[in-house]
């Protein structure tokens, strides 16, 4: 079987991406995926996407982690699809889609940068020194210092295999507070079971609990080690957000086939 695709990263956090609306890869494995992602055996990716084709939407969006397992919903990798349908001729003013988490919407800015409206949040849990909270995906937020020095990979993954967390998995990340309105992030990622360069659902997390405006619009700038992101949002109540919109670069870096 040869499988054409395009690969697209958002800051980093890197995609294979397949034009499925005529449903030829409908038949891709856990194992084929997997392999897929591979950095040595493979193309190498944190994901994969499917776009297929949906009734009343522009587009469906399929995302796969590089464990091959069907995922939740994925920021950067919602971006980097809008880009993609774009080149592919599917060519909109505003973009309508469906994840798996519900609607979207979306816009490319005349910068080329993507605007993604994610999901409304209206809970954050806290446990004392960190947050629980989903924003198309679960996250585990926790802030901290010198994050650039901390070891991501093991502090991470013990909070994600910890006890509370292993069953479901969870998205851990680290946040430092640069400024009111700026923070850095860092994310270890269940699926991809390893850091990865930028997280957009994590990033959304991150801002939403850095809220600097407690009734109405917030803008947060967020570093990343992939680049950097912003995230949009109006803040209505102690835990209730809407108009939630992730910013950033979205980027083609090549196509070829792979045969499997």
């Amino acid at each position: 079987m040869t499988i054409n695709f395009y690969k697209y990263q958002g800051t980093g956090n890197d995609f294979v991406i397949m034009d499925n609306r005529t449903n030829i890869y409908n038949s891709l494995t856990v194992l084929q995926i997997k392999h897929i992602c591979d950095r040595h055996f493979g193309i190498g990716a944190d994901g994969l996407m499917l776009l297929q084709l949906k009734e009343g939407y522009d587009f469906e969006m399929l995302y796969y982690n590089a464990d091959g397992q069907l995922s939740t919903m994925c920021g950067n990798g919602g971006r980097c699809m809008v880009k993609f349908a774009h080149q592919i001729g599917i060519n909109k003013d505003k973009y309508h889609f469906i994840a798996i988490d519900g609607e979207h919407t979306a816009e490319i800015e005349t910068n080329g940068k993507i605007k993604l409206q994610m999901k409304d949040v209206d809970a954050i849990e806290k446990h004392g020194s960190y947050y629980i909270l989903n924003t198309g995906s679960p996250h585990f937020v926790k802030y901290a210092n010198d994050i650039l020095n901390m070891d991501v990979y093991e502090k991470g993954a013990a909070i994600r295999y910890s006890t509370d967390f292993k069953k479901e998995g969870i998205n851990v990340n680290f946040v430092e507070i640069l400024g009111e309105e700026s923070i850095y992030v860092r994310t270890y990622e269940r699926g991809v079971e390893n850091e990865t360069l930028s997280c957009g659902t994590g990033v959304t997390a991150a801002a939403l609990v850095s809220a600097h405006n407690d009734n109405g619009f917030n803008c947060i700038t967020v570093n990343t080690k992939g680049g950097h992101l912003s995230v949009e949002f109006e803040k209505t109540g102690a835990d209730h957000f809407k108009n939630i919109w992730l910013c950033g670069p979205a980027e083609f870096v090549f196509k070829g086939n792979i045969e499997l």
